[in-house]
């Protein structure tokens, strides 16, 4: 068969994707799709079918070849150079080649480039971007500017010979340059009150309170699914705590990966993992936020309440689980350790009712100038025999002030109990 006559035929695929969980909305993507002869729906997909000469194909080829991850990597002006990857490392090498084309293209914000052929020789597929693009998310909280993405598969029979990947952004570059110096600045005066001495631990719980005492949670907030929103706008949802969250961290030098999943009653939910001092930990910044989350339990009279919950602070998996529910495409470690858990920290865990230790906890609180003192229990045993004793024994008047009056928040899945003047 003569050259002049010999066809590819190109199936083009044009998938939007966006990190989207419930309870952490966004706009949905819409993506123009180009006019063409043949266009049918596929589930959630969107295909056209069109015929692509081998003239067509090489010139295409040719210009996207100048477009390789090589080039891009020193293109990508919005990507930060962080010690580690952790969604990346879950990756087969293969899946990696593609990552590294992924993470190029929306770090430079190219509008297309081909994924590398290796990667397709070792067996992936359209089937893999979707794994791959979320990991690229999931390890830079400062692609802000992305939405989504789409792609285009070229075969030549049953076989793929090429596939090329398309960012979706909702910004042009300048405004997104704009804007990532807009967040340096905010990043560089909340990092500004860290102790050069501070352990891993301190670092963790420092970028916690910081981000709970200076974001309010918004559904309503603008560009709540990114950094953007936390740092300049000062309100965000889940994803954008945890987002902060992560950058924050990596920032300080300490390994933070976020987390996708659910929690009850089945909405998505996003939030963190830790390494601190080689263990692993969750962290959930978004109910740290007190008025968010603990304090639909809170009794009392109104007046004060709590402003952090320190119940997500580098937590076991065994005690995330209450409440959340783990999902997303990287698989997370079981963690175990409870040694830098806050209340561990603080000597506020407790196995019994003991009044030696409490003691010396409402002490040390009232010495600190603390305005709320929270008790943490390791098992449902130790918690009600507390919540016997403390509030229907009012033992708790043994350990604050005569005369005042005390409210009280509970978290019967965490254990925990939170006591204040009112």
């Amino acid at each position: 068969m003569s050259e002049s006559v010999k066809r590819w035929s190109a199936l083009l695929i044009l998938l939007s994707a966006s990190i989207l969980w419930n309870g952490c909305t966004a706009k949905e993507l819409a993506i123009p799709i180009p006019e063409t002869k043949y266009l049918k729906m596929d589930g959630n997909r969107l295909i056209r079918v069109v015929e692509v000469s081998d003239d067509r194909m090489n010139r295409k080829h040719s210009q996207e070849e100048t477009e390789t991850v090589d080039d891009l990597a020193n293109l990508s002006l919005l990507m930060e150079e962080v010690s580690g990857h952790f969604a990346y490392d879950s990756l087969t090498d293969a899946e990696q080649l593609w990552y590294r084309d992924i993470e190029g293209c929306l770090g430079s914000m190219v509008e297309e480039i081909r994924l590398s052929g290796e990667g397709l020789k070792a067996g992936l597929d359209e089937t893999c971007i979707d794994k791959i693009f979320q990991c690229v998310m999931c390890d830079h909280p400062e692609i802000f500017y992305v939405d989504g993405y789409s792609y285009s598969k070229y075969t030549r029979g049953d076989s793929a010979v090429a596939i090329s990947f398309s960012g979706t952004y909702n910004m042009g570059k300048r405004e997104a340059v704009s804007r990532k110096k807009i967040i340096e600045l905010s990043v560089e005066n909340l990092l500004a009150g860290v102790d050069a001495d501070a352990t891993d631990y301190d670092l963790v719980r420092f970028v916690y309170e910081t981000l709970v005492r200076s974001t309010d949670y918004d559904l309503e907030a603008a560009d709540n699914q990114n950094i953007y929103s936390v740092f300049v706008g000062r309100a965000s949802v889940c994803l954008g705590y945890a987002k902060a969250t992560q950058y924050l961290l990596n920032q300080l030098g300490i390994e933070c990966a976020l987390v996708q999943g659910m929690v009850d009653p089945g909405e998505g939910h996003a939030w963190n993992l830790v390494k601190v001092d080689g263990s692993y930990y969750y962290v959930d910044t978004t109910w740290g936020d007190a008025s968010y989350q603990m304090m639909e339990s809170a009794q009392g009279d109104g007046g004060y309440q709590p402003t952090i919950n320190y119940d997500y602070l580098c937590v076991t998996t065994e005690q995330l689980l209450r409440t959340h529910t783990i999902g997303g495409v990287v698989e997370m470690p079981e963690c175990t350790d409870l040694s830098a858990n806050y209340y561990v920290r603080e000597n506020a865990y407790f196995t019994t009712y003991d009044k030696e230790q409490l003691t010396e906890l409402f002490d040390r609180a009232e010495e600190q100038g603390k305005e709320d003192v929270t008790v943490k229990c390791a098992d449902t045993d130790c918690f009600w025999l507390m919540k016997e004793t403390l509030i229907d024994g009012q033992e708790i008047f043994d350990y604050m002030p005569e005369g005042d009056s005390v409210a009280y928040a509970s978290n019967d899945k965490q254990l925990s109990l939170t006591f204040w003047r009112n």
